[in-house]
């Protein structure tokens, strides 16, 4: 077991949950990311960066934001195994992160800037997401867990085309039942945002 991720296995059985517990992943050409849909005690998105061998991980309540300008909440969370990018299943009743995982998007990443307080700035190239991010270890509340994910504007850039995003339901819908019969419904319709 690598020392990056004995926290996250020490969360986890490894008889109850289908979640990866590492392998061989093969070394992909550019570092790659992942935005999670996880709908656990409460609805929120994981986001994941390739780092050091494994996926640094930060839950964001509210979602990506999309908008330039744009900062969430993204709480740091334990390292998670590189397997993880691709997990998308059901983890059962009574397992630490207990509901539903699904890939909200994908793909590489340019790291741009890595400052000495573990701040990063990054250009995602995604399904979805394109363009540049920060996350900034905000310490809010007094807790290091908490740091910002916001959307960069890009400077010197060609003012941008229209893009079309897919909402990100944490931040549309309700709780309950009803939700994944709304969230299945809406899935197919389209969110326009500058990018």
């Amino acid at each position: 077991m690598s020392k990056k991720l004995s926290e996250y296995e020490r969360k986890r059985n490894r008889k109850q949950t289908p979640e990866p517990f590492g392998g061989n992943r093969g070394k992909a050409k550019a570092p790659v990311f992942v935005v999670q849909r996880h709908d656990a005690r409460r609805l929120h998105y994981d986001f994941r960066l390739e780092r050091d061998g494994v996926l640094a991980s930060w839950a964001v309540p509210k979602g990506v934001p999309l908008e330039p300008g744009q900062q969430h909440l993204a709480v740091h969370v334990e390292d998670h195994p590189l397997e993880y990018g691709s997990f998308e299943g059901e983890i059962p009743q009574g397992n630490y992160g207990a509901g539903t995982v699904e890939i909200w998007d994908r793909g590489t990443y340019e790291l741009l800037e890595e400052k000495r307080d573990g701040g990063l700035t990054v250009r995602l190239h995604g399904e979805r997401l394109e363009g540049t991010w920060a996350l900034v270890p905000a310490h809010l509340s007094g807790d290091e867990k908490n740091w910002l994910i916001l959307r960069k504007r890009e400077e010197g850039a060609p003012a941008p085309g229209r893009r079309v995003y897919r909402p990100m339901l944490a931040t549309l819908m309700g709780t309950g039942p009803s939700r994944m019969c709304a969230a299945a419904k809406s899935s197919s319709s389209r969110v326009e945002a500058t990018t």
